[in-house]
């Protein structure tokens, strides 16, 4: 093979993916393993970390074997994962506790603790403000499992964890990128470095924080135990990688100042790219380093896929396609929904809960249906806003939608028309591994330019523009929207 071979690995909830591209962005093979998410309660939900590493292992031999790959042929790997989340390794980096995910909330006390003892400030300095992520999860364990806490040598994330067990790293060689650091809650997010402030004040260990790199970095190299399962050569090199949130991004070429990410999936992320580190006093924004250099993301997010998959299930349809049908038979705007079942999570509502308002006999399922799609849509419109508020130089472009949301067209018609803003969605591929793999290559030298490869090879489908009509009617109902939100906030009177 002529051109380098670059493996990105992505660490999901549900599943751990695998791809393999040419330096230039062509994939030559694709593989996917589920992983199992324990559940014990509405509060507790984990993962093995060690099934992470073998699913990874799993698909990279997957992937060697589809794609004729000789084990000399891949110049690098990069793994990308689930971000809001962290568990404990020992001092030769084997977990002690379970990954705790970022869907469990037993740490609801330390959170509410770190955000009266340091919340504005958390805020100001991170860009991320307190939210259900690693510190006040470090704090759990520290509180609720002292002897399991008092084995942990480093805390770590669900990606650099897989890297430092394909390169056989220790605790001590362990990191965090810093794309990660926004959800750590103890980091200086311009300097990229950990707060001394934030640490003393949160009362988290520092010694059990590992240092700060690149994405690109250079972590390891494959160590021959990792290589014999993979199918690869032993001493491939191993780049530090990132989250999967700015793995995503790049692989999909959001990559200049102004242009929207759309990724619709399980859950439903807007994030802008902007060139500037601006955090969000009204916290309804997160503020996150991009892949590249310079590059930074405000963006916010609600639980689009699974508000979809609820809906199927309450108004008694098979499958979203169903329900994508259903609400292509309704009219726009004719009832609210507010979407926040479980809370809402920016600005944070824990309490809040969701709601169809304006119902009358004339409405039916399909109203009720097309009602869902416009609430991620409504949302949707207040982070572009926030955003403006705080970058009024910024410039907006073009939506890239990507997730398995971005085939549906009346979902991107609706976005379209409520941001006044074109979509433009993308030929399907695994944009997070692409992304990852970029890392890689950008790690060994394979790949020279990361903005310009990642702009090169992304696809766009044919643009989906707003509609005159719809615009109408969205801006009309979204000041609706935006009332009902406020009215069935906890404390807010509701008036009927």
């Amino acid at each position: 093979m002529t051109a380098a071979v670059l493996v990105g690995v992505d660490i999901g909830s549900q599943s751990v993916k695998t791809a393999f591209f040419v330096s230039t962005g062509g994939c030559l093979a694709e593989s996917s393993r589920p992983v199992t998410v324990d559940r014990r309660s509405a509060e507790e939900v984990q993962q093995r970390p060690d099934d992470f590493y073998d699913a990874a292992v799993a698909t990279i031999a997957d992937c060697v074997e589809s794609s004729g790959c000789r084990p000399g042929d891949v110049a690098g790997i990069a793994v990308a994962g689930q971000m809001a989340g962290v568990l404990g390794v020992g001092a030769d980096g084997a977990p002690v506790t379970p990954y705790d995910s970022w869907l469990d909330s037993r740490c609801l006390p330390q959170l509410a603790r770190i955000d009266r003892q340091m919340g504005d400030l958390m805020t100001e300095v991170t860009g991320c403000p307190p939210m259900v992520a690693h510190a006040p999860k470090m704090l759990w364990w520290q509180d609720e499992q002292p002897d399991v806490h008092r084995r942990v040598a480093k805390w770590v994330v669900p990606s650099a964890f897989v890297t430092g067990r394909l390169a056989g790293l220790t605790a001590g060689e362990l990191y965090i990128d810093r794309t990660h650091l926004h959800f750590s809650g103890l980091a200086e997010a311009v300097n990229g470095r950990w707060s001394a402030e934030l640490i003393a004040r949160a009362g988290v260990p520092a010694d059990r924080l590992p240092p700060v790199v690149e994405p690109a970095a250079v972590a390891g190299m494959l160590s021959s135990a990792a290589a014999t399962a993979c199918g690869l050569r032993a001493g491939t090199p191993v780049a530090a990688g990132l989250g999967d949130t700015a793995a995503g991004a790049l692989g999909a070429g959001a990559v200049w100042p102004g242009q929207l990410l759309d990724t619709a999936g399980t859950a439903s992320v807007l994030a802008i790219s902007t060139p500037a580190f601006r955090p969000d006093p009204s916290r309804t924004l997160v503020v996150m380093r991009g892949a590249v250099a310079g590059q930074w993301f405000s963006l916010s997010y609600l639980p689009g896929g699974d508000l979809l998959n609820w809906a199927c299930r309450a108004l008694g349809l098979g499958s979203v396609g169903d329900l994508a049908k259903e609400a292509g038979s309704a009219s726009a705007g004719r009832v609210v929904f507010v979407p926040h079942l479980g809370g809402r999570i920016l600005p944070a509502a824990p309490d809040a809960r969701g709601a169809w308002l304006g119902l009358d006999m004339a409405h039916g399922r399909g109203d009720l249906a097309r009602s869902v799609f416009e609430a991620v849509a409504y949302e949707y419109a207040g982070y572009l806003d926030r955003v403006l508020d705080l970058a009024p130089d910024l410039v907006p472009a073009e939506v890239r939608v990507i997730g398995g949301g971005g085939a549906n067209d009346m979902w991107n018609r609706i976005k379209a028309s409520v941001l006044g803003l074109p979509y433009r969605p993308l030929l399907p591929r695994n944009f997070t591994c692409w992304g990852a793999a970029l890392v890689a290559g950008a790690a060994v030298g394979a790949v020279e330019d990361m903005v310009k490869t990642a702009g090169d090879a992304a696809q766009p489908c044919a643009e989906v523009l707003p509609e005159a009509g719809l615009q109408a009617v969205y801006q009309r109902r979204l000041q609706d929207y935006r009332a009902a939100v406020g009215a069935l906030l906890p404390g807010a009177e509701v008036r009927v």
